[in-house]
């Protein structure tokens, strides 16, 4: 007897129906400099512009709408090192409730700030002391609050997956998707998505070299965890890949290539200097292996999902000047 998937290609365009109207539809760039270095046609989905700067609002989103009344009436929780926090407080703004996000107490001022700016009460912990996963499902628990992972959640997977449905959607068939990946929601909901589409589409993941939990775990065969990754791409800070997401990692994704700090940083000056957008570090490692040749196979037409631009001006700077 065969299992129905967590998420199915159904679930993405009903996702894409919901948001519609709501999420932005973010711009897909090209760049004949970049086309000319890659020796291929380069699509670059660039949901830096997407509402709250990232592609997180796509799965919160979608979550947040399908939750009942009487659970919207009490709120929502979440736990985030910035995005996802930021797109649950804005969603939850957005259909009327209220939100209380769990954050690092390292992350990036500026998410912090943006997050409470959605309207969101903040609460710290220490990254590496404290098990973020146990922190908010008991806060969960003792306020009544819905819960909404970052990535292990089928709901917010089918919204992620929605990016990939509009890419492909405007290019037709790739060669080559490459996606970030942290706890593999991204990654998981283009899968679905382009091998629905395109059945002989190679999805390939991108992990920074502190952080291959999810590139060990494809290789061993079974959800791998690494010491926390200490690392410039902090949406990427994930020590285990979500047993959702690698469920549905497993079956789809084709490889997954690594990529240091100093490359992530190369491709953020590119996409500055070249393609005139800002991007975060998690953001530019999708270019950055491209850019330094990571990809097995070399593809004719390849599409990459640019994550985010959360970054404030003195840390871009910073990276930037070395």
């Amino acid at each position: 007897m065969s299992v129905a998937p967590p998420v199915s290609f159904d679930d993405v365009r009903e996702a894409a129906v919901r948001l519609d109207g709501i999420a932005r539809r973010t711009p897909v760039l090209t760049s004949r400099t970049l086309n000319a270095l890659a020796g291929a046609e380069v699509f670059i989905k660039c949901e830096n512009f997407q509402r709250v700067g990232a592609f997180k609002f796509r799965g919160a989103y979608n979550a947040v709408a399908q939750l009942p009344s009487e659970q919207l009436a009490k709120g929502v929780a979440a736990y985030s090192s910035g995005n996802h926090a930021q797109a649950i407080a804005l969603a939850a703004r957005e259909l009327g409730t209220t939100s209380v996000i769990l954050m690092p107490a390292d992350v990036p001022r500026s998410k912090m700030e943006a997050t409470a700016g959605y309207g969101a009460e903040v609460v710290t912990y220490d990254r590496y002391t404290q098990d973020r996963t146990a922190l908010g499902e008991a806060l969960a628990a003792e306020r009544g609050l819905a819960l909404i992972p970052p990535y292990d959640h089928p709901d917010v997977i089918a919204g992620q997956g929605t990016a990939a449905l509009e890419l492909l959607g405007e290019t037709g068939e790739l060669d080559t998707l490459l996606v970030p990946v942290g706890g593999g929601g991204l990654i998981a909901g283009s899968a679905v998505t382009a091998k629905a589409l395109h059945p002989g589409i190679r999805v390939v993941g991108v992990e920074p070299e502190a952080g291959d939990d999810t590139k060990r775990s494809l290789e061993g065969g079974e959800r791998v965890t690494v010491p926390v990754p200490r690392t410039i791409a902090d949406g990427q800070a994930v020590p285990t890949p979500g047993e959702i997401t690698f469920s549905i990692n497993q079956r789809l994704v084709d490889a997954v290539a690594l990529v240091s700090d100093r490359e992530i940083v190369d491709a953020m000056r590119f996409a500055f200097e070249r393609l005139k957008i800002v991007l975060e570090p998690s953001g530019a490692t999708g270019l950055a292996a491209l850019m330094n040749g990571r990809l097995d196979t070399p593809p004719r037409r390849i599409g990459i999902i640019a994550s985010g631009g959360n970054i404030n001006a003195q840390r871009f700077a910073q990276l930037i000047n070395g």
